[in-house]
């Protein structure tokens, strides 16, 4: 039987009686499990990037539409062209081609509404079918 101590100096002495179990009974234990989680792992990381893409692209269409109702407020000829130059051109690839952008005048604005689709990181594993509307009014210029 061996017994415990514990001294202020050197903390707990006698655990010889715990290092005298057969070596083998676990070893490789903390790699199988690592495997195992690893596809839980990689999943949740996949959805984190899909939350960012949703974020990044709730950006995007603001900024467009922004960018575009400043365009066609300012434009004196061909508003709703200058509009939509405006709104496609800061636009990365992924978001611009399925882009929509829809401008026309209001009540004492100009006012542009951008319809970007969310990207999806890995395409064929599922679909994520959701626009994402950014919405923008700037004073005409007269």
């Amino acid at each position: 039987m061996t017994t415990t101590t514990r001294t202020a100096r050197t903390g707990i002495r006698g655990l010889r009686g715990l290092r005298e179990r057969p070596r083998g009974d676990d070893r490789g234990q903390t790699s199988v499990e690592f495997l195992g989680m690893t596809p839980f792992i990689i999943l949740i990381m996949l959805v984190l990037w899909e939350c960012a893409l949703i974020g990044y692209t709730f950006s995007l269409a603001g900024n467009a539409a922004d960018v575009g109702a400043r365009k066609g407020s300012g434009a004196e000829y061909g508003a709703d062209a200058a509009c939509r130059a405006g709104a496609l051109k800061d636009l990365p690839d992924a978001w611009s081609g399925a882009a929509r952008v829809d401008c026309g005048r209001g009540s004492g604005l100009y006012e542009a509404t951008v319809t970007l689709k969310v990207p999806v990181l890995v395409p064929g594993l599922f679909d994520l079918d959701i626009d994402i509307d950014g919405e923008a009014g700037s004073a005409l210029e007269d």
